[in-house]
């Protein structure tokens, strides 16, 4: 049977190790069901590759590669992953898995297509049948360029692991809730998805985006994964709430030292402050196997902290412990937790995760103290908060003398002040001196290299800069996000996309209750192009937080979508914020370009905005676009012009999709602009 496409031989190619189908023959069981279901889901027949003989793939006296060739040029490819399929050494591993991404690679489609909801996905489809080793994972990650986004047919319980089958007695008791039947169901329509991509043919389904592998969704429960919940302050002074809030963090800077341990953010954790949820409900809202949960109480000189580790999957303890000391042992205290969940959870560090976990950036109780107070302050992101941080900084630091974690978190206050608008770039020099002066004591200070990161993208304009930055923090920090976030942005304002989806992916892994991951999924698909589909994230960011800045983005999304009326009604409930930044006054551009009022909006252009424009490459394109919708056409290339030049490297977005700067594509000058973009976008690394 040919395939729906012509040109090739068929349309799923099932890969497979023989190992998985002796027991109880479930690899031909899930094609004799998935065939069945693709016949409810398809019009058409759909031909499918399946390779029944006993042994692995061909004969040895075969010709690999010219008998697999015909058969692997297929629209779809399915591996089934289990423990023995992710096997370098193996057949299926090198002359099928392997082999259909390199051929994928160049056909005519590529490896990866656009949805006919926006959304992207591979051509390869996992299916997942045991959890995987972390091994075995970053094998199938580095295979795939990504995470393993597929469909699991996975039996857990407490100490089982093994593949879902069609008929289970009990298919409650799973702990990943899911029914076979349904599975199936998903491999059918993200089947019929790809297809239809590859076709060009529009969505079947009105409305919200239809859940595919493609989406965001869910990720399976990682057995080595665990939430550290806020401690509860159990001291007569509510003022204190801050030390307790600082041992949570504390505790989850160290564990996520801990490459094999998933630990959540503090700001999902921080959710939980004071909830009636219990324990399982926490769990699943996060999607991990284990809680953390304590209390502290401070009184004079004397400390107790209490601790407990929690089997979400079967709300039992592993232990409970009781913690004493005066407050100067409260880093013993804090190390003694980290290494009991170790224990507790059979973890094997490395010597260096040893040495992360027992490191002491400030090994002063006092100093710590005015530390943790100005680390509560800068949360708070207004003017007087960031004085406050400030002095309870130089406080500390009077008290420790020259100090890395000091230092650098007085670098990043300083970059703050410039970032929200609130001071001038002479702040900007106190950062880099502050940043420099950590760099002293320790090279590779993740926050310090986030500071010059953001310097480095935000002031100067070298994005190429500003990603050796942000890499170098995120290695020496993995629980640092601001670099992630940063890493996130860079790489949609440089128009790689590709490269920003895996660390999207990790963001809302870690942070999955953060409003964050609806700004970023929005802004992802805004900056690939896709402008209807980034209109429901934002929406719902914009739903939850009306009066953020940042929701010119929303806003600029429906301008693209001619829904005008709306993006002003977004633009107006934004106004009576009192945030009054460079991207606040965007907006205003925004409104009075949609009204055709083009005699405000160059007002707007003041000297202070246009200098604080100018030095940032996507605020000089934001700029430009609005221009060219007003027909400004050389005042809107001299903005393209600055922002290419300050690393707004975004060649297709300007080159073909954005619907404002149509009318100036044809101008000489744009091709032009849009030949170094292209060169400067193609040499960009990732």
């Amino acid at each position: 049977m040919a395939s729906l496409i012509e040109g090739f031989e068929y349309d799923i190619f099932i890969s497979y190790r023989q190992k998985d189908n002796k027991y109880d023959g479930w690899v031909t069981g899930f094609v004799d069901n998935l065939k069945k279901e693709l016949e409810a889901t398809f019009k058409e027949e759909i031909s499918v590759y399946f390779d029944i003989n006993p042994h692995d793939g061909l004969l040895e006296t075969h010709d690999v590669d010219e008998s697999l060739r015909e058969k692997l040029k297929c629209l779809i490819f399915i591996p089934i992953i289990s423990r023995t399929y992710c096997d370098p050494k193996s057949f299926a591993w090198n002359h099928e898995f392997k082999a259909f991404i390199e051929g994928a690679t160049k056909d005519q489609f590529g490896l990866k297509i656009k949805l006919p909801n926006g959304n992207v996905a591979r051509r390869v489809l996992p299916v997942r049948i045991y959890d995987l080793s972390s091994t075995d994972n970053k094998l199938c990650e580095s295979l795939l360029g990504g995470a393993i986004r597929g469909v699991e047919f996975i039996f857990k319980s407490t100490g089982v692991n093994r593949p879902l089958r069609s008929k289970e007695d009990n298919p409650n008791d799973n702990l990943n809730r899911t029914f076979y039947r349904d599975q199936i169901n998903k491999v059918a329509n993200a089947i019929k998805e790809i297809i239809s991509g590859m076709k060009g043919e529009p969505s079947e389904f009105e409305g919200e985006p239809k859940e595919v592998i493609a989406t965001i969704e869910k990720q399976t429960i990682q057995e080595k994964s665990i939430i550290v919940l806020p401690f509860a302050n159990m001291s007569s002074d509510p003022e204190q709430e801050y030390f307790s809030d600082g041992l949570t963090e504390e505790v989850i800077a160290d564990l996520s030292n801990i490459h094999d341990l998933l630990v959540i953010s503090r700001s999902s954790a921080m959710t939980f402050k004071g909830t009636r949820k219990t324990i399982p409900e926490i769990a699943h809202a996060v999607n991990v196997s284990y809680v953390l949960e304590g209390s502290v109480r401070k009184a004079g000189n004397n400390l107790r902290i209490t601790a407990q580790l929690i089997n979400a999957m079967t709300d039992t303890h592993l232990w409970a412990e009781k913690y004493s000391g005066r407050l100067n042992d409260v880093f013993d205290i804090q190390e003694k937790v980290s290494q009991d969940i170790v224990h507790a959870l059979k973890l094997k560090l490395t010597t260096d995760e040893k040495r992360k976990i027992s490191l002491r950036p400030i090994d002063n109780f006092e100093a710590f103290n005015f530390y943790l107070r100005a680390y509560q302050e800068f949360w708070k992101f207004t003017g007087d908060a960031f004085d406050r941080a400030l002095k309870f900084l130089q406080q500390a630091a009077d008290i420790t003398g020259d100090n890395e974690l000091l230092y650098s978190s007085m670098a990043l206050i300083y970059y703050q002040y410039v970032n929200t608008g609130l001071k001038q770039k002479d702040y900007i020099t106190k950062a880099l001196e502050y940043a420099r002066k950590a760099f002293g004591l320790n090279p590779d200070s993740p926050t310090a290299h986030h500071v010059m990161g953001v310097i480095a993208l935000h002031i100067d304009g070298n994005p190429h800069e500003a990603v050796r930055y942000f890499k170098h923090a995120l290695v020496n920090d993995p629980s640092l996000q601001p670099p992630l976030i940063s890493l996130i942005a860079t790489y949609g304002y440089c128009g790689k996309i590709s490269a920003a989806i895996p660390l999207f992916e990790k963001l809302i892994t870690v942070n999955p209750l953060s409003l964050q991951r609806y700004y970023f999924e929005g802004f992802l698909q805004f900056y690939d192009g896709n402008f209807n589909a980034a209109l429901r994230p934002f929406k719902h960011f914009y739903q939850k937080d009306p009066g953020n800045p940042i929701n010119f983005f929303y806003a600029w999304a429906l301008a693209y979508c001619n829904n005008y009326e709306e993006a002003i009604s977004v633009i107006d409930t934004g106004a009576n914020s009192k945030c009054e930044d460079a991207q606040f006054k965007a907006s205003q551009m925004l409104k009075f370009s949609l009204l055709a009022d083009k005699e405000k909006v160059l007002k707007l252009i003041t000297p202070n905005f246009q200098k604080t424009c100018k030095r940032e490459g996507a605020l000089s394109y934001i700029i430009s676009t609005l221009l060219a919708f007003l027909g400004e056409k050389e005042k809107a290339l001299d903005w393209l012009d600055n922002a290419i030049n300050k690393g707004f490297l975004n060649y297709k977005l300007m080159a073909e999709k954005d619907v404002f700067i149509k009318n100036i594509r044809g101008e000489g000058r744009f091709k032009k602009l849009m030949e170094r973009a292209k060169y400067e976008w193609e040499r960009f690394e990732v």
